[in-house]
Order: C-alpha cells, then sequence, then structure tokens
C-alpha cells in the first residue's frame, strides 16, 4: 500500500467518524444521537452482515453497548424479575404484552410459574431493545 492509497483511506476514515460516532460515547445527547444513527444504518440494510453499512453497525453498536454499560447497566434479575423491571420502566400492564401471550399467561411467567419460551424471549428483546440473554 502506497502513500496515496494511504491518503484515499484517510479521507475516508475522517468522513466517516464525522458522520458516525464510533469513537466513545461521552454524553447522553451523542448516547442518543448514535441510537437514532445507527436505527438508520439498520433500517438501510446494515442488519445484513453481507451489506456495506455492516462493519458501521458493528462498530456503532459496540460503542453504544459500551455507553450502555457504564451509564444504563441492567439490573442482574431472574428473568420473571427483568420483565417486571422492564414493564415498570415501560408503564407496561400484564395486559399491555400480547407477544407473550393472554393475561393469565404473563402472570405465570411473572410469578414464577411459568418460564418464557424462545418465541417469547425473542419478542420481549425485540420490544425492550435488549440482548435476549437478559431473560435467560
Amino acid at each position: 500500500m502506497g502513500a496515496t492509497e494511504l491518503a484515499k483511506i484517510e479521507k475516508h476514515c475522517k468522513a466517516l467518524l464525522e458522520a458516525l460516532p464510533l469513537n466513545v460515547i461521552r454524553s447522553e445527547k451523542a448516547y442518543k444521537e448514535a441510537v437514532r444513527q445507527l436505527d438508520m444504518l439498520l433500517d438501510a440494510g446494515g442488519a445484513d452482515e453481507h451489506h456495506p453499512l455492516a462493519l458501521a453497525v458493528h462498530q456503532l453498536g459496540e460503542a453504544i453497548e459500551a455507553y450502555e454499560a457504564r451509564h444504563h447497566p441492567m439490573p442482574d434479575l431472574p428473568p420473571n424479575e427483568m420483565l417486571r423491571f422492564l414493564m415498570q420502566e415501560n408503564g407496561l400492564t400484564q395486559q399491555g404484552l400480547p407477544e407473550i401471550g393472554s393475561q393469565g399467561v404473563v402472570s405465570e411467567i411473572l410469578s414464577g410459574k411459568r418460564k418464557l419460551n424462545a418465541r417469547q424471549i425473542a419478542n420481549l428483546a425485540s420490544r425492550f431493545n435488549v440482548p435476549e440473554s437478559v431473560f435467560f
């Protein structure tokens, strides 16, 4: 790789870093903007690992995760308590979770009488924008 190629790469890297916060996120305002930009990249096809935007999605996701781990840590709770926590944080009642099932099913899960299945976990992770692992 020669000087011309390095100069070209440097120019593109500067442009990318001006457009996306791929470095450390340092404020709540920058965090919210990074989440907004990540949503746009995902909507544009970046969720597909073969899409040209996939690397930017990965890098931006890493920066967001690092910020969240420092400033918005998820409590370490059993799955039913995590669900209760997320419901409270989002102002939801048992009736507000049709992706799990009936109010009776939600009640059994919250009381610990029933465990979440894989479909319910995937739906909840998507709804609350959290990793599926918080429900294990």
